[in-house]
């Protein structure tokens, strides 16, 4: 086991508003930004401890230069191997640094440290030179060129110090050294090594008393790929390209953030390698492409990775080897994956053609299966039984491995994911539309807009087949503070209204007639939409109408009729708890401590009732509520519906993302009263699953009332005992559900990975982006129980252990404590971290709503590792010159010129960025505008030209609105507008709007404390 430093006990107490910001309450108050707050800083003490660590700082020093001058004699060449999966930078910007990496302490365990940061900026100094700082001065002023006043102004959100203090570091070496030249003689370099891109580094000196001094920056050296970078430490601030960076882009540290690691570039890379390629997926097979990437699946035996996604490839064959690395081991599953074009349909098999699968646990038959006995007998990897095969089944064995003559014949046997049409048939799913109709609807005026909306959506539903009229079955109600069922027999002349005015127990007064099939009451729900409009006020609804009442009613009438279906609810009044009183239920009502996260006990109660019957809720808001009512999302998200809000309708766009939004849910290809069962090797254990459900008897038992091809669930494993080498480890996701026509299916997807004994191979088959979707599921779901800045903690304090954890076990290389060493396909992995860690819903920011913050969990919630790793890190597009999606630019202030326009893209937000020095030409053709100052800004609809910049970028958004779970606006932000602070959000790698830390300074922090736990 990694040894970890205890931490400190004697930490200065900090305000109590810290922990509001993102920041650390038990780290002492000392720094304006502290990206890591999970560590401390450590307090010197006394005046002659304080001259202790200078003195052990020279001597540190003296060490240095001894060493080098020992490696200039002994050494002709200065060179560094690095294993080819890591990535190796070096990560010391100055230095001035020297005085912050902690110093051993031989008296006590010293925890990790932040390191202490100027007011006005660091500054390089020769290392004889490191000014000593005095307690008495804690602050040491010492101005940059490059440091302009703004700084504290972006640091008001975060917690201010009023005490400085210092660690002592060993200091970088300095010289030169050409490796062009083999008669070169080698002179003491800043250590580096160049794997995956060589970063060269550029440092000026100035004298001790120059008042203006250089901050440093790294610079790639040319033709510097695979050799030593060069290191020239006079280099004049002439010989440099230096990017001009805003002020929320650039590092406190003098790093050059377009340097680190991007994950921009893993993105591409792994494009260009299997972009509208086939990966072959087969047991035990290598690291599947990124999610972000589009590329044809040919399953051999092993499922898709986009309907199961293992986080590792290769599984740790003990469970101290898992708790060693510190990354999580587990899956994400989404069981009705889409096949992407030009794949093999997934294939059915009937039940009673199908080989039974284990008679032990209820796993599902698969390639893991093997046979044995001439095929009497198969092998369970996951219970570790053998179950007897019926003779109806039977086939023999050939070959020394055993395999049927059959298996090629057989989807099960042969076939990673395959599903079953099981012989029991159920009920086929219902459409019921509730409508409110309280005064607040009626004045409102949008209610005709919504009628026409569903009237012409229901004409054009067509059948499976894609003949003649859908034959779905239709309910519609209407409410205020009453319910409004009607009856639509196609044998009655004109529909009948059925008013119910108990609503606290609901009593059906009739069944037949509520859900009819849409071709044979068509004229009856036409005329009533019709008629709704007109209606005139009965209630007044001045005190809101409770959010339960309609989901109530719709769910009696699904219950009464035993079918499964959608309930589609159109809401105006303002919306109230029902049963809200003083009593224990209400959120102060009681001494257990509560989430703003959590719902209401009657919320989950109602819930579960929808889980039981297959009724998923969707729920449209057509009014903007107040600010402080109730928040309604909590039934639909848990029911695998949604939350769609809107402003009365009344605007264009509004009208077309509502018209956008009800198409698609209704067309969707959705699975009702469904069971995700999850399988693993009999050494493992499911031990967590995270998403968007009510949790079930046990973590591998999740029930869902409807959900689609989005829906993804993370789930955690862990060790019982060792795993067999040989074996490897089996991961089965098994899905019960039913279809829109009432067929019972099961989908079976089955995962074989290796396992080794081995951490090295272990970190090679990690991906960044499945980690992130991993990490922001199980913390989404730990909010409703656990303090946000504790999870933002315990997600720093992993990251940093399992950069640890790597540079002690797995680094082959003697590497110097200022170089940054990553796996290759977990470069990417510390700008996601940062980004989830600062996100709206762990660290809330100044405007962030409440309701806001449980509508983005939710939706995140619900996204597969694609949109995840979009919407954490989003494609920042330059329009006009390249609108693909190949040439996305790192999102970062610094990418973004006065002269260019850009497109941002989220599954939730669309931005359009536009300079301030843009061409007049430019925006004639996009905008039909030649004047920036008279270019609308926020919502906006692009006008419809005929010229090939404005329809490439409408063909651009189109094809990106259409990869989205629900209609976006487009948002045109000018540069220099009030509104750009909607950007700020999204460029991840720049300090936050919220407080939440820069890349740069982030992936510092991280590095130095890494390096501190091998100390």
């Amino acid at each position: 086991m990694m040894d970890v430093p205890t931490a400190n006990q004697s930490q200065t107490p900090c305000q109590p508003w810290a922990g509001q910001n993102g920041w650390s309450p038990a780290s002492p108050q000392e720094h304006p930004c502290n990206p890591l707050p999970s560590f401390y800083h450590l307090n010197l003490g006394s005046p002659s401890d304080q001259r202790t660590c200078h003195d052990h700082l020279q001597a540190s020093n003296q060490r240095c230069q001894n060493d080098i001058a020992s490696c200039r004699n002994n050494t002709p060449q200065s060179t560094l191997y690095v294993n080819a999966d890591q990535c190796v930078q070096p990560i010391t910007p100055d230095a001035n640094l020297s005085s912050v990496v902690p110093a051993v302490s031989h008296e006590r365990n010293i925890p990790p440290c932040s390191l202490p940061l100027m007011n006005e900026g660091t500054l390089p100094r020769k290392p004889q030179q490191m000014p000593f700082y005095s307690p008495h001065s804690p602050y040491q002023a010492i101005c940059s060129p490059f440091q302009p006043p703004y700084t504290h102004q972006g640091l008001l959100n975060e917690p201010q110090s009023s005490h400085q203090k210092h660690l002592s570091i060993s200091s970088p070496s300095f010289g030169q050294c050409v490796n062009q030249s083999p008669q070169c003689t080698p002179q003491p370099a800043f250590e580096r090594a160049n794997v995956e891109a060589s970063v060269g580094y550029t440092h000026s000196h100035a004298s001790p008393s120059s008042p203006i001094q250089q901050q440093p920056h790294w610079t790639l050296s040319p033709g510097s790929k695979g050799t030593i970078n060069e290191f020239v430490p006079n280099a004049t601030p002439q010989d440099r390209d230096i990017t001009p960076q805003s002020p929320n882009s650039e590092s406190r540290y003098g790093l050059d953030p377009e340097l680190l690691p991007s994950a921009v570039k893993v993105i591409a890379e792994d494009r260009a390698e299997w972009e509208g390629k086939v990966f072959v997926s087969e047991p035990f097979s290598r690291l599947p492409p990124l999610a972000t990437t589009s590329c044809l699946i040919e399953d051999r035996g092993n499922a898709s990775p986009f309907a199961i996604r293992s986080a590792s490839y290769c599984v740790p064959c003990e469970g101290q080897a898992a708790l060693l690395s510190r990354l999580p081991l587990g899956a994400l599953v989404t069981p009705l994956a889409k096949q992407t074009a030009g794949e093999k349909p997934l294939p059915l098999c009937k039940e009673p053609e199908c080989v039974m699968g284990c008679g032990w646990c209820g796993a599902s038959m698969c390639p893991a299966m093997s046979w044995q006995d001439c095929g009497q007998r198969f092998y369970c990897p996951f219970c570790g039984k053998l179950s007897e095969v019926p003779w109806q089944h039977y086939q023999p064995t050939k070959g020394v491995e055993g395999v049927r003559v059959d298996k090629d014949t057989r989807p099960e046997l042969s076939m990673g994911s395959y599903e079953i049409l099981n012989s029991q048939k159920g009920e086929p799913a219902a459409l019921l539309i509730a409508l409110d109709v309280s005064a607040s609807a009626l004045r409102g005026g949008h209610l005709e807009f919504a009628t026409q909306q569903i009237l012409t959506l229901l004409h054009s539903l067509k059948r499976e087949d894609g003949e003649a009229t859908s034959d779905v079955r239709v309910g519609l109600m209407t409410y205020d503070s009453r319910i409004h069922l009607y009856d639509l027999s196609p044998a009655l002349s004109r529909p009948h209204m059925l008013v119910i005015t108990e609503t606290d127990d609901l009593q059906l007064p009739v069944r037949e007639g509520l859900l009819v099939p849409l071709k044979d009451c068509k004229d009856g729900i036409d005329s009533v939409l019709q008629l709704i409009p007109q209606f005139s006020s009965e209630c007044d609804d001045s005190g809101g109408v409770p959010m339960e009442l309609p989901v109530k009613a719709g769910l009696a009438v699904l219950q009464a009729l035993s079918c499964p279906g959608k309930l589609l609810i159109f809401h105006t009044a303002p919306l109230i708890e029902m049963g809200h009183t003083n009593t224990s239920s209400g959120f102060f009502g009681s001494n257990k401590p509560k989430s703003i996260f959590q719902p209401s006990e009657l919320a989950v109660s109602l819930a579960k009732e929808c889980v039981s019957q297959g009724c998923g809720v969707h729920l449209f808001v057509l009014a903007q509520q107040d600010v402080g009512g109730a928040w309604p999302g909590h039934i639909p998200y848990l029911t695998g519906g949604a939350l769609y809000t809107y402003s009365h309708l009344q605007g264009e766009l509004d009208r077309e993302r509502f018209s956008t939004d009800l198409k698609r849910i209704v067309e969707t290809d959705t699975g009702y009263k469904a069971e995700l069962r999850i399988f693993v090797s009999k050494d493992l254990r499911v031990s967590g699953c995270y998403g968007l459900f009510i949790p079930g008897p046990s973590p591998g038992q999740v029930p869902m009332a409807t959900l689609d091809w989005l829906t993804t669930l993370a789930v955690e494993l862990a060790h019982t005992r060792a795993l067999d080498e040989a074996r490897g480890v089996a991961i089965q996701a098994v899905l019960s559900y039913s279809t829109q026509t009432g067929d019972r299916r099961t989908r079976v997807h089955t995962l074989t990975l290796r396992c080794s004994r081995h951490l090295q191979e272990i970190f090679r088959q990690y991906q960044a982006q499945t980690l992130l979707t991993f990490y922001c599921k199980k913390l989404y779901c730990a909010v409703l129980e656990r303090p946000l800045q504790e999870l933002r903690e315990e997600l720093q304090t992993e990251a940093t252990e399992a950069l640890a954890s790597y540079r002690k076990h797995c680094c082959t290389a003697s590497v110097s404590a200022g170089q940054l060493v990553l796996p290759q396909y977990l470069r990417a992995l510390p700008v996601y971290i940062n980004s989830l860690r600062k996100s709206e819903v762990l660290l809330p920011g100044l405007r962030s709503s409440v309701h806001q913050r449980l509508q983005q969990r939710c939706q995140v919630l619900s996204m597969d590792a694609c949109s995840t790793s979009t919407h954490f890190y989003p494609l920042l597009l330059p329009l006009p010159n390249c609108p693909n999606r190949e040439e996305a630019l790192r999102c970062s202030a610094a990418s973004l010129e006065p002269r260019g326009l850009y497109l941002v893209h989220t599954p939730l937000t669309l931005l359009l960025w536009v300079g301030t020095q843009v061409p007049v030409c430019t925006l004639v053709e996009l905008f039909n505008t030649s004047c920036f100052s008279s270019l609308p800004s926020g919502e906006t609809k692009l006008p419809v030209l005929d010229n090939p910049l404005s329809v490439s970028v409408r063909s651009l958004i189109n094809t990106l609105n259409s990869q989205t779970p629900c209609a976006r606006k487009l948002w045109v932000v000018k540069q220099g507008d009030t509104c750009e602070e909607a950007l700020q959000r999204h460029l991840v790698e720049d300090k936050s709007p919220n407080g939440g830390a820069s890349y740069a300074d982030f992936l510092y922090h991280l590095h130095v404390n890494s390096v501190r736990l091998l100390q």
